[in-house]
């Protein structure tokens, strides 16, 4: 008879390095595979993540190991409850639908998250809904998801939503919203978060509209919402827990000033060893939720930080938990639309929030970026050049005025655009 360390010694040898977010056999086969690991029950979750840290360890075993820590938990949850799961659509015309010669990134997303939801919730009191939202998408992405849904059984827990049905309007929290163009994501996942509060979930998740966060994790998120009574869960993919697959570097050098920067201005955050503010997998709480969508700052890329800060002006316990992520690149918006333009709005709605939610920052980087740095063009100008002070400090370092000052990087700033 095969025992459970035989069979796991094969699912390891078997298992693949690589995994292709467009490829519907890595989908299935990872499923078939969690599906394996977790029904050993008599091999602890604590020896599959021993197992799954070793550095020769396959890419899809490691991927499996989060869904069967994912699942184990979500199995031994007893009360009934729902998840409204929301992500924003701009320029998902071509992931949203599966992949072809004619559509080489299709990554048929929208399937792809329900089979997934379906396949972590099954067998447990948790029920889902998902909220696909148009962010103004000039490619119909809402017609598509729509289309997509028109015959699938499980159309009735997805509603599609089109922010430019609901702006501009005179109440609620998109009321400072005038355009849907005025919204780079924010917009939409606040509408997605308005409607799922009104169908009385429990909590929202929200996440990015490719597959580069498998919702099997689900798991990760709920467990020290329900056993520890977290109301804030945050994704951390810079956890060395984390798997974070990057298809490609998309930024150059300078992006080390950049995070310097973001850290000296969003210091009550990144002091708090909150690193991973942009990470798409976060829950929040009902209770907290209500009280963020009463006044939201900024609806653009920035609106992660802008919840974070809302959350600790509440006072509320906030908690990161490792997960598995795997950069879909070749359509991402902040590739589409410009990484700068992305930067510059993560930065100059960031000095917003910090001073609508009178968190802790330095005021003097706030002053110096305003000051220095009037658009996208001036990021462009820097991002493949690098300050000597920065050129060997470690990521653990950013944001320490002793290391570079705003007074350093505004000399630098003006050197560099002088050039």
């Amino acid at each position: 008879m095969t025992t459970s360390k035989e069979l796991i010694q094969n699912a390891l040898l078997n298992s693949s390095q690589e995994f292709d977010l467009t490829a519907p056999s890595h989908q299935k086969n990872l499923l078939s595979l969690a599906n394996t690991l977790y029904c050993l029950k008599d091999i602890s979750t604590d020896y599959y993540q021993t197992l799954a840290r070793e550095n020769d360890c396959p890419l899809e075993f490691r991927l499996a190991i989060k869904l069967v820590e994912s699942k184990r938990y979500l199995l031994t949850v007893s009360k009934p409850m729902t998840v409204g799961i929301v992500f924003a659509m701009w320029g998902e015309h071509n992931r949203l639908l599966q992949k072809s010669s004619d559509n080489p990134h299709g990554e048929d997303s929208l399937n792809v998250k329900i089979n997934q939801l379906n396949w972590i919730t099954n067998g447990t009191p948790v029920t889902w809904k998902l909220y696909p939202v148009d962010d103004g998408c000039p490619y119909g992405s809402a017609s598509i998801a729509s289309k997509i849904l028109a015959s699938h059984p499980d159309k009735a827990n997805v509603s599609v939503l089109s922010l430019a049905d609901v702006i501009p309007t005179d109440r609620g929290p998109l009321q400072n919203l005038k355009h849907v163009d005025d919204s780079r994501k924010g917009g939409a996942i606040v509408y997605g978060c308005e409607r799922a509060l009104a169908n009385n979930v429990d909590c929202v998740v929200y996440t990015d509209a490719d597959n580069s966060v498998h919702l099997g994790q689900l798991g990760l998120l709920l467990k020290p919402y329900l056993t520890e009574n977290y109301q804030v869960v945050l994704g951390n993919r810079k956890h060395s827990d984390s798997i974070l697959v990057k298809q490609e570097e998309r930024w150059g050098v300078g992006i080390k000033t950049l995070r310097h920067m973001q850290r000296m201005i969003g210091q009550q955050i990144f002091s708090q060893g909150i690193k991973d503010t942009q990470a798409a997998f976060k829950l929040y709480s009902r209770e907290v939720l209500v009280k963020i969508m009463a006044s939201p700052t900024v609806y653009d890329f920035s609106f992660d930080t802008d919840w974070i800060l809302a959350a600790m002006e509440l006072k509320t316990d906030i908690v990161t938990v490792p997960f598995a992520f795997i950069d879909s690149a070749a359509e991402s918006a902040s590739i589409v639309q410009g990484p700068m333009t992305t930067w510059f709005t993560l930065l100059d709605g960031l000095i917003k929030a910090v001073r609508v939610r009178n968190a802790t920052h330095s005021q003097e980087m706030a002053a110096v970026f305003e000051q220095q740095v009037s658009s996208h063009e001036v990021l462009e100008k820097i991002i493949d050049t690098l300050p000597l002070e920065l050129k060997n400090t470690p990521d653990s370092e950013l944001g320490d005025p002793d290391v570079m000052s705003p007074a350093e990087i505004e000399a630098w700033l003006k050197a560099v655009q002088a050039a």
